[in-house]
């Protein structure tokens, strides 16, 4: 029986590149970065004014402060995600597991697919409110246990990227 054309080999990581993290690993790392994302959503809340209406209208929320929060929050981490992933493939959860970034196709880091990896994991985020974004954020995170063998989450396949080790 002949192959079929259209499927395309899998995937394979190139000679010489790092092992791949592992996904204890990347969830501790993704955890180090969520803590700053905390850090960021709180100010954003703070900045915004949602906090003190929340003391001041016990059980309410001012939906529009909330919303200005969110989206100051994801655009902030949008960009720290980008510009640490696209300047050394790490994010400062990364470099404390001493994992990285890298392209599938030599190892390098992501430079401006960085941008696309960091899109594709945070701004599905804005719709945190519909809930969307949270089973997003669920169902890319989850892929990497059942992509083999590269155990690469959605944001990973769409900027073409692996987490690899940092030591060699």
């Amino acid at each position: 029986m002949a192959p079929d054309p259209l499927s395309s080999p899998p995937p394979v990581i190139p000679p010489g590149m790092p092992p791949l993290a592992t996904p204890g690993q990347r969830f501790t790392a993704r955890l180090i970065d969520i803590v700053i994302l905390g850090a960021i959503w709180t100010v954003a809340l703070t900045a915004t004014g949602a906090l003190q209406y929340t003391m001041d209208h016990p059980g309410e929320q001012d939906i529009g402060k909330v919303t200005l929060a969110l989206v100051i929050t994801m655009a902030l981490y949008f960009g720290y995600e980008g510009v640490m992933l696209a300047r050394s493939g790490q994010t400062l959860g990364k470099k404390a597991l001493r994992i990285r970034v890298a392209m599938l196709s030599d190892g390098n880091v992501p430079a401006g697919q960085g941008w696309v990896r960091a899109a594709v994991y945070v701004l599905p985020g804005m719709l945190i409110p519909l809930l969307v974004g949270t089973v997003f954020w669920l169902v890319n995170s989850a892929s990497l246990l059942w992509d083999k063998p590269l155990q690469r989450c959605l944001h990973d396949k769409a900027a073409r990227t692996v987490v690899v080790s940092a030591v060699q």
